[in-house]
């Protein structure tokens, strides 16, 4: 039997080394390591091998297999180094190569990336939130009535388990403050849900960015302050920017803010809302979390909220906000 396996070593070492493609050499494995192999058949003809020859021939067996397979993976190698050198054969390396177009941040996601520096800068950090809400943390906790318009189903999108997409991020400073004792300092971006129509200055999508600053004696000073220094950040030391008395459930006193610029054409342009936090708002977060620490005989605090496609369209002149989703690469190109 020793020389039935020298014998096949030689006839599958020189029929392996042959093998001149993918298919013969794979044929050859076939012959000698497959289910009916010469490899396998002679294995099984160990059992009538004298009990003192088998682990001699035993032995013989194994070498002749790791023989045959290292020399398959050896051929196997060099087949591939053939393919690879045969495919290189044709390139003309004189030839100019072919450089992939370089892409860029959404303007977007470029504009947000710009006001969160700019908040960081003044101590703010990142909060974020649910897209899906309930209603106590987007309008009760907010100081909104029931019969508050917001509330409508023609206004919100409501689930059918009485959830709600939020409309707006102020939900995360309620759940921020649920969680956290003041200080507190937090911007939070994302998105926000209305039964808008879609039109050339409405998305029923849109993005938000919302602040909020909690502590022992902060003021409309305090607000003032911050939201003038991002502005003025965001579009120039020389901005105009004016607080107009306005209405929001959940700040008291409430502000629109208004800008001007030269560059933007020297009209005054609504931007964002904002105000000192509503007492009624502190009480809600001191019932929900059954301590007074949001006491607001203690505390007080300012919020603030702008989207963020309306500071895109006026810091670019971009006309219709629905250039900002429809993915158009002619208008991405320009950003």
């Amino acid at each position: 039997m020793q020389q039935q396996v020298d014998a096949l070593r030689s006839e599958a070492l020189e029929l392996i080394a042959s093998a001149h493609d993918a298919a013969s050499l794979e044929a050859a494995r076939l012959k000698y390591l497959g289910k009916s192999g010469a490899i396998t058949a002679l294995s099984e003809g160990m059992r009538n091998v004298p009990k003192e020859e088998r682990p001699v021939i035993g032995k013989l067996l194994n070498d002749l297999r790791a023989a045959v397979t290292a020399a398959l993976e050896d051929s196997q190698k060099r087949l591939l180094e053939a393919a690879d050198l045969a495919a290189f054969a044709s390139l003309d390396l004189s030839l100019p190569g072919t450089f992939p177009s370089p892409g860029t941040l959404h303007p977007l996601t470029q504009l947000m990336d710009r006001a969160v520096r700019c908040f960081r800068r003044m101590g703010f950090a990142i909060a974020d939130g649910p897209d899906i809400e309930t209603e106590w943390h987007c309008f009760d906790a907010l100081n909104t009535p029931p019969d508050h318009p917001a509330r409508n189903e023609q206004d919100t999108f409501y689930l059918p388990d009485g959830r709600l997409l939020r409309s707006h991020t102020s939900s995360v400073q309620i759940r921020v403050m649920e969680t956290t004792p003041p200080p507190v300092r937090i911007i939070a971006p994302g998105s926000a849900y209305r039964r808008d129509e879609v039109d050339a200055t409405h998305l029923a999508q849109f993005t938000q960015m919302e602040g909020l600053y909690v502590a022992e004696k902060v003021s409309l000073a305090d607000l003032k302050g911050t939201l003038e220094f991002f502005f003025r950040e965001l579009f120039g030391a020389g901005t105009d920017i004016q607080f107009r008395p306005h209405f929001f459930p959940f700040t008291e006193p409430s502000y629109e803010i208004d800008i001007r610029t030269e560059a933007l054409g020297g009209e005054w342009m609504e931007l964002a809302g904002c105000g000192m936090v509503d007492p009624a708002v502190f009480e809600a977060i001191c019932e929900r979390r059954g301590d007074r620490i949001y006491d607001p005989e203690k505390v007080s605090g300012f919020a603030f909220g702008f989207g963020l496609e309306r500071l895109a369209m006026n810091l670019s002149r971009i006309p219709d906000i629905r250039m900002l989703v429809e993915n158009d690469l002619r208008f991405l190109k320009q950003f």
